[in-house]
């Protein structure tokens, strides 16, 4: 299935980029979405609400935007635009 593998490789990111922070776990990822995307705003939700448990984006607030430009070179896909988290207490 397309979509599980998209977000397998999504989630990845999300966890390289969260340990590069020194995030111990996330508060809120934003997502962008191609209008050509084989998601929709709801199966992506359904998607990383399936997805995420047990990982650092687990409890995350998830905020996404639904491009309806055609044109964008970026149409087909689902786009990791930011990311926010808390470090390990006692860290810093």
């Amino acid at each position: 299935m397309h979509e599980k593998a998209v977000l397998q490789d999504l989630l990845r990111k999300v966890d390289e980029l969260a340990r590069t922070n020194g995030f111990a776990r996330l508060t809120h990822v934003r997502l962008w979405v191609g209008a050509l995307s084989h998601f929709s705003e709801t199966s992506l939700r359904e998607h990383w609400r399936d997805a995420v448990p047990g990982t650092v984006a687990e409890g995350a607030r998830l905020e996404i935007e639904v491009s309806e430009d055609r044109t964008d070179p970026r149409a087909q896909g689902v786009v990791l635009v930011s990311l926010a988290g808390e470090s390990p207490e006692g860290a810093g």
